[in-house]
């Protein structure tokens, strides 16, 4: 039997900085608003632009550390799979939610220094050294 595939490439602008929360356990989770948008020519051949928001998660220390590279208005690819909650309010109401949680986070338009783009890998990559970071670029 054939097992199924969620996967989604997601390339675009967050439209705020990002918001870190810590769970109940004490795991980081960083919440990206990512604005994708498609430009196309409508039937009368105008040009015509439709933008699309996403929310994206990114869990425990890369989500900690994306938290103090990322800004509103910077270009990222967001790889990851697609997830649908559904949950009750505490009036009652019922309320969905779809999320990308992303496993890989490309950072596009190269870094401050103009140097080439940085990449934060999935799970078992090892992050940049510690001589391509600026004094300013370090975390701590």
């Amino acid at each position: 039997m054939a097992e199924g595939l969620n996967r989604v490439i997601l390339i675009g602008n967050l439209g705020t900085d990002p918001e870190l929360k810590y769970t109940q356990n004490g795991q980081a989770v960083l919440r990206l608003r990512l604005a994708t948008t498609e430009s196309y020519l409508n039937r009368a051949g105008e040009r015509q632009q439709r933008t699309d928001w996403h929310t994206v998660i990114i869990w425990g220390k890369r989500g900690e550390a994306l938290n103090n590279i990322l800004s509103k208005g910077r270009p990222i690819c967001a790889e990851g799979r697609i997830q649908y909650r559904q949950w009750d309010d505490k009036d009652g109401n019922k309320r969905n939610s779809t999320e990308i949680v992303a496993t890989n986070i490309v950072l596009l338009g190269g870094r401050r220094d103009s140097g080439p783009p940085s990449d934060m890998a999935a799970e078992g990559s090892a992050p940049p050294a510690a001589d391509e970071f600026g004094d300013d670029d370090i975390p701590f």
